[in-house]
């Protein structure tokens, strides 16, 4: 480890050691607690180093976790070359984004553009703290992490990434629930953002969600394994459900991400704790038919991506958020054949990657030549 990453990073963050990244799927598959030390990872265009970090919440003792990934040897970045994804409602950023499928994860090959690239799993998933309310029964606490919380986490990670490289604006992404995060975000600091990707985009609902249910909420839900599987191939024809997700992709996410919560893998059958703010907000907003926030409020350059078995954020409701998306000086919708709300991590990924990676990476397209 080099001596600039043991130093302490700007914004009271501390960078997490441990494991080497090579082992940590195989450490969280086995249930272990692990963090991992930076370390250079195989790339599209070369090495990468990877960088993680803890950043301090508003509930002492529950920290904020961050990964950095970059090509190796580089730690000055233009704004426009600095990317941070959010996870959707019930997954974490780590064990999605950055899981290597086929040799290669979402964030090596964006890494591997150029790109400084970094993740966040919001406070109550995946490598993050855990709030009191996740020690206690889930009926004696009230939803969490409603999506202005998610958006309040988003913005001290942007000032913590911005403060670190010394730029004003950067890239984001966002998956699901995370791009009704990134989204207010973005309505309401314009100034901090360059380009902004909105993978499956949450809007006003016409169908029941998938999450949820009709019962009270308490203040986090429990996720099954099988019960992932069967939301993730929701909407696929029974003829192409075999090839959709290629051999051990499923097994490798789900053991990875299911041993993100000690506490739920000790239960019969083991199961993934979710805080339950977002379901409170769909069940308030979209499923009410209220916008949460105004897309029209949004002034950067916008690409939305979106697959077309999506069940669980289906294709119209992409399409009418795209029509909302009336200041953006420019925007686009790309749609996916033979994919779901999952296709970052099917067989068809690489034309997700191919897509996303384009938009960020080209010239302006409205700059007069």
């Amino acid at each position: 480890m080099s001596d600039r990453s043991q130093q302490t990073p700007p914004g009271g963050a501390q960078p997490v050691r441990g494991l080497p990244r090579r082992h940590l799927v195989g450490a969280l598959a086995a249930g272990m607690a692990v963090a991992a030390a930076p370390v250079a990872a195989a790339a599209p265009s070369g090495r990468l180093e990877t960088e993680e970090f803890r950043l301090p919440w508003s509930e002492p003792g529950v920290e904020i976790y961050v990964r950095n990934k970059r090509p190796a040897g580089i730690d000055r970045f233009p704004g426009d070359r600095i990317l941070l994804y959010v996870h959707g409602a019930t997954y974490p950023a780590s064990t999605a984004f950055d899981l290597p499928l086929g040799g290669m994860s979402a964030m090596d090959y964006l890494a591997g553009l150029g790109f400084d690239v970094y993740l966040v799993d919001l406070p109550g998933y995946g490598l993050s703290g855990r709030p009191a309310a996740m020690d206690a029964p889930a009926s004696d606490n009230a939803p969490f992490m409603r999506t202005p919380d998610s958006a309040k986490v988003v913005g001290q990670v942007v000032d913590f990434i911005t403060k670190r490289r010394g730029v004003e604006k950067i890239d984001l992404m966002g998956w699901s629930w995370g791009t009704s995060t990134m989204g207010l975000y973005t309505s309401t600091h314009n100034d901090r953002v360059n380009r902004l990707v909105l993978y499956a985009p949450q809007w006003l609902a016409r169908t029941p969600a998938l999450i949820g249910g009709n019962g009270p909420l308490g203040a986090y839900r429990s996720v099954s394994r099988d019960s992932a599987r069967a939301r993730w191939l929701t909407g696929v024809p029974e003829d192409k459900t075999a090839d959709l997700i290629p051999p051990g992709w499923f097994d490798l996410w789900a053991d990875a991400t299911f041993a993100t919560d000690p506490v739920g893998a000790k239960q019969t059958p083991p199961v993934l704790r979710a805080p339950n703010g977002v379901v409170a907000d769909s069940k308030a907003y979209w499923q009410a038919g209220k916008p949460l926030y105004d897309p029209g409020d949004i002034r950067v350059p916008v690409l939305i991506i979106h697959a077309e078995w999506d069940a669980d954020l289906p294709s119209y409701q992409a399409q009418e958020y795209f029509t909302k998306l009336t200041h953006a000086p420019y925007k686009r919708f790309v749609e996916l054949g033979e994919g779901t709300h999952t296709v970052m991590m099917e067989k068809n990924r690489m034309q997700f990657l191919h897509a996303v990676g384009a938009f960020l990476t080209e010239a302006d397209p409205q700059a007069l030549n």
